[in-house]
């Protein structure tokens, strides 16, 4: 059975599955304004807090392989409801956490199970949605992705400044099993028939234009989602409380959610290397602010600027996936979001001890250096892929 979806088909995700990925991704950005907070309260380093973000990204991402398979031999809805309920254990578990080795263990479990919600979520997009509305659905499920990544920062700084930073963790574990319970009613959607696991990641490791793709994510990663967690702590660094910190970085959400209404009209008028182009200049943009100067304001828009990037570059990489190798879909987005995610985890990692020894100048001028070179390379890895029949 083909999965490409009619073209009078279904135009943007089912809500019960925008609003798994809100949990998701509120569960994966709350941890940003907590870590200084968490280091002071539980005795550790900000290095070594920092491991809590890192682990959760790391675990995200090398859970992906088996995420895209069982999606592709059990079911999209399926798989959903079984991890985010899995991931709400985890989430308690981290609440009541006694030391720094159980929140990290418990923290690494909620980033494995998370991680199959987003990638499956998409898959679902690819699954149900035309290829011509495929990126405007895939803008409409960022969005959602948005307000969780808006909601957590700005909730969990104010939260963990006038409460507990422990409720933070419980927050998006209680919102899973509500999620879950939700997308009982959602019918699974046509897949291609299997030829066998092996024969789906052989597939997939073997396709030249896979491979690309997933090594561009790990990039894209390492620059975005690794450095923007490391928003929060800068300005902390300053001098500046978790919550005001929090509020600052909540801004990438407000960008994306902005953004994502303007892709969904441009991606219409203008090809996928011009809106990576568009999405690339705003990091490099929101980098080079940052070396020039470190304060509430200027956090404040390269956040925004970053959640320009994310609309414009991510989802064009995203939506690129999904349709680079349909046969064996769930397995190649599952492998996307896996490389995205070790990514983060190393540029949170590398990130953390540069903040720690307080160099977060060279960090963010070696990070708009990258993101330059990554945006050029996008685009004419793209611009190749087309052809010259598209461009």
């Amino acid at each position: 059975m083909s999965v490409a979806a009619v073209p009078h088909g279904p135009t943007r995700p089912p809500f019960p599955v925008s609003v798994a990925a809100f949990v998701s991704s509120f569960d994966r950005f709350a941890i940003s304004p907590l870590v200084v907070l968490v280091a002071h309260d539980l005795g550790a380093t900000l290095a070594e807090a920092l491991t809590i973000a890192s682990a959760y990204f790391l675990a995200y991402g090398i859970s992906q392989p088996v995420w895209g398979v069982l999606s592709d031999r059990l079911g999209r809805v399926r798989l959903m409801k079984a991890t985010l309920l899995a991931a709400a254990v985890a989430g308690m578990v981290a609440t009541f956490a006694p030391n720094l080795t159980i929140l990290v263990i418990a923290r690494a479990l909620s980033g494995a199970f998370y991680g199959a919600v987003v990638p499956t979520s998409m898959t679902y997009v690819g699954d149900t949605v035309a290829e011509a509305h495929r990126q405007p659905a895939l803008t409409d499920l960022m969005a959602a992705i948005a307000v969780g990544t808006a909601s957590a920062t700005a909730l969990a700084g104010v939260l963990a400044h006038f409460a507990d930073w422990r409720i933070v963790f419980a927050i998006p574990a209680v919102l899973a099993i509500v999620c879950a319970l939700g997308l009982r009613r959602l019918p699974e959607p046509p897949r291609e028939e299997q030829g066998g696991v092996l024969a789906a990641i052989r597939a997939a490791i073997t396709h030249r234009w896979v491979l690309i793709v997933i090594t561009l994510a790990f990039i894209e990663g390492a620059v975005v989602l690794g450095v923007l967690t490391l928003l929060a702590p800068a300005l902390q660094s300053q001098g500046i409380g978790a919550a005001i910190a929090g509020l600052a970085t909540a801004a990438y959400g407000v960008g994306v959610i902005i953004t994502t209404r303007m892709v969904k009209a441009l991606s219409r008028r203008l090809s996928m290397p011009r809106l990576i182009a568009i999405g690339g200049t705003a990091t490099v943009i929101a980098f080079g602010l940052l070396t020039i100067h470190l304060s509430t304001l200027t956090v404040i828009i390269a956040a925004l600027l970053l959640g320009t990037t994310w609309s414009f570059h991510h989802s064009s990489l995203q939506t690129w996936a999904t349709g680079v190798l349909p046969q064996a879909r769930g397995t190649v987005v599952s492998l996307f979001a896996g490389f995205l995610f070790a990514g983060s985890a190393l540029g949170t990692a590398v990130g953390g001890s540069l903040g720690e020894d307080n160099r977060w100048t060279l960090l963010f001028a070696i990070t708009g250096i990258v993101a330059l070179a990554l945006t050029l390379i996008i685009v004419f890895s793209r611009r190749v892929y087309d052809g010259p029949q598209r461009n």
